[in-house]
């Protein structure tokens, strides 16, 4: 019973990060920008959140106070959501092919990051710990993270926006068909605007999350691919909320057992830590070609 209720925590903990990223990719890709640079800005806010935490700790002398993760995860959803913007100059703007753009941002949040902690710590590859980290909720058998939490109750909440609200029948209608949208009065290109630079927010609250959330410091790459996983369980959730929160628990799953596995003679070690994404692949294989896409995504819209 301690087994599976350790796999059901890790289970929650390892998909929180996903089910942000994805429910901010949802936005993106329902608008018709394609953002592969989810990756990118899950690590852009990461180090943001850590590095933020520890200069504030260095400037006071080691201070411990309850607003200092929370201005730590301000930090990480503010660079997250500028990375948004700058894909979205890059792609709306200007027009640049979206997955060049992604890939271009995923790129440099490889090597920035590591720029700031040579000048800060003298290493490329981790930060400082922390020690405001963000609360966590006691759920009786566990806790988890706070965010763990606001990522579940952000489900419900993005469902109601995109398919009860004016706002969502526009972003959706702008995913679909940007001309008859505009024809209606539709800004396509602020509403396109809105969307990915709030993919970026979402993407970098999930990267504090991992920084001052999960763990308690900035490692580099430390998403270990969770923002491809993140569109993966968009094409296999159908880029529906409820669709985003099975499959992010799925692929959550995996990472969980596969963590539960490591260190035991069940499986090499090497097939343990590819089960995640073996899966996804499977996942990919079998579904890519049944989930249909807003229509326009990929799109420039040139008005």
């Amino acid at each position: 019973m301690e087994i599976v209720i350790a796999l059901f925590f890790s289970t929650l903990r390892q998909a929180a990060t996903l089910l942000l990223t994805s429910l901010g990719g949802l936005f993106s890709e329902r608008s018709g920008v394609v953002n592969i640079a989810l990756e990118g800005m899950i690590l852009f806010g990461a180090a943001a959140a850590a590095i933020t935490v520890n200069r504030i700790e260095v400037a006071t002398g080691g201070l411990e106070a309850f607003w200092i993760p929370w201005v730590g995860l301000l930090a990480g959803a503010l660079v997250g959501g500028l990375i948004g913007l700058i894909h979205a100059i890059t792609s709306i703007k200007y027009r640049a092919d979206q997955i060049v753009s992604g890939t271009a941002i995923n790129i440099a949040a490889l090597g920035a990051p590591s720029i700031v902690l040579q000048v800060l710590y003298n290493n490329t590859s981790t930060s400082q710990e922390v020690q405001n980290r963000l609360p966590n909720v006691d759920l009786g058998a566990g806790s988890v993270s706070i965010l763990v939490i606001f990522a579940f109750l952000l489900v419900p909440v993005v469902w109601w926006v995109l398919f009860k609200t004016p706002w969502g029948l526009r972003l959706r209608a702008v995913g679909e068909h940007p001309e008859a949208a505009e024809t209606m009065g539709v800004n396509v290109i602020r509403m396109r605007y809105t969307a990915v630079i709030l993919s970026g927010v979402l993407a970098g609250i999930a990267g504090a999350y991992l920084s001052i959330g999960f763990l308690n410091q900035f490692i580099r790459a430390m998403s270990a691919g969770a923002g491809f996983i993140a569109l993966a369980a968009l094409i296999f959730g159908k880029w529906h909320p409820f669709g985003v929160l099975g499959a992010t628990l799925l692929f959550g799953f995996a990472q969980a057992l596969a963590i539960q596995l490591q260190g035991g003679d069940i499986l090499p070690a090497t097939i343990v830590q590819a089960l995640p994404f073996i899966l996804t692949m499977l996942v990919l294989a079998g579904f890519i070609g049944r989930s249909r896409p807003p229509a326009a995504v990929g799109k420039p819209y040139d008005k």
